[in-house]
């Protein structure tokens, strides 16, 4: 992918950049009589996030290290976030986020932290707010440098809530990641009709570096229709793509569209998904997938929600019998009653996944029962 190709909004960021930079000499100008201003006293927040779980997997069974047959469980930590935020100004903010997770210990095998948890970065971005120049003072916005959440996942994730349990579709299925190093813009239609969130990221996810000179290119417009309408404001149709390459001329590029909405008694969505890989290189075999996702929460004003969630993968449209991958998960939650941002909630569920019509050895179902944890503040 070479970086001319996008050209113009390459131009809309350093517009943005530069903006942002006279954002200071801006303040400076004499206020008119009567006018209030923002408070800038620098402020800085700290919180975290919790995902831990006891999950017991009927199927497949597993040997254990004296070959009996047995059903594995566990008790686990998913992820621990320690989210620091703040603000130098009303103009200029930050996010450091730190990620406790288990060191894989097919990549750290005979190393002292094999098996380990370890810290890593999974946030760490400056933001500058626009919304006093290009948007008449609606918030919403911005631009960010640094690690931070791409366009889909991040969204998305805001109306699942349920990372806690898994990722959503695309991120689960290996096709995106929720956080890459790069440089973005979002902002924010008037009247609360809909956004637009783009930017370049490097492409190899928060947990790589950069390895080459291919940069990826991600943009996601949401159109919510209705928004003055009781029942259906909370219905919005998104669109996403991602262009980037491997290497030179080996390129990878997703494309999605879904519909979502949003009520107090149930959140839904459904997406469909393209992907066209080139592999590694230019001379392999180009490899296209397609699938969707649907799923549903019904919700109580007690704090109980349901959850109803089918994912269907094609993995290889381009050759016969090369697999197709399905996936549902059945749970019930309960959400305590908590003041302002804070969240905490108990999943019971059960998530199955099959794998058919594979033409050389078929993986077994893997069906597993958990008790889900998270705690947010």
């Amino acid at each position: 992918m070479k970086l001319s190709r996008y050209t113009s909004v390459t131009r809309v960021l350093m517009v943005a950049v530069f903006v942002a930079a006279a954002v200071p000499c801006s303040a400076q100008i004499t206020p008119a009589a009567g006018y209030i201003p923002p408070d800038d006293t620098p402020t800085i927040k700290v919180g975290a996030t919790i995902f831990t779980d006891y999950t017991y997997q009927s199927a497949p069974k597993i040997k254990d290290a004296d070959g009996n047959e047995v059903s594995s469980s566990a008790f686990n930590v998913g992820r621990t976030y320690i989210n620091i935020t703040g603000n130098i100004n009303h103009y200029i903010a930050f996010r450091i986020t730190p990620d406790i997770t288990r060191e894989s210990e097919s990549t750290t095998a005979g190393t002292s932290i094999a098996g380990n948890y370890v810290f890593r970065l999974k946030y760490g971005f400056v933001q500058f707010n626009l919304d006093d120049q290009l948007n008449h003072g609606r918030t919403g916005t911005w631009v960010r440098l640094g690690a931070q959440q791409t366009p889909w996942v991040d969204y998305m994730e805001g109306i699942y809530r349920y990372r806690f349990q898994g990722t959503i579709f695309s991120e689960r299925e290996g096709f995106l990641s929720s956080s890459d190093l790069g440089a973005s813009f979002h902002y924010n239609f008037a009247h609360n009709y809909g956004e637009i969130h783009t930017g370049f990221y490097n492409g190899e996810t928060y947990s790589k570096p950069e390895v080459n000179d291919q940069k990826a290119f991600q943009i996601r417009g949401t159109l919510r229709p209705l928004p003055k309408s009781e029942a259906l404001r909370g219905l919005r149709l998104n669109g996403f793509y991602d262009h980037d390459a491997y290497v030179k001329n080996a390129d990878r590029t997703r494309g999605i569209f879904a519909v979502t909405y949003e009520h107090k008694y149930v959140n839904a969505a459904w997406e469909y998904l393209t992907a066209s890989d080139q592999n590694a290189s230019a001379i392999k075999a180009k490899v296209d997938a397609n699938g969707y996702s649907f799923w549903i929460v019904p919700r109580s004003p007690k704090g109980w929600e349901g959850l109803l969630r089918y994912d269907h993968l094609d993995v290889n449209n381009n050759v016969t019998g090369a697999g197709i991958r399905t996936r549902w998960i059945g749970g019930v939650a309960y959400w305590f009653p908590h003041q302002g941002s804070v969240s905490t909630s108990l999943l019971l569920d059960v998530d199955q996944a099959n794998f058919d019509e594979y033409a050389a050895a078929q993986p077994p179902t893997n069906t597993k029962y958990a008790i889900h944890a998270l705690v947010n503040f």
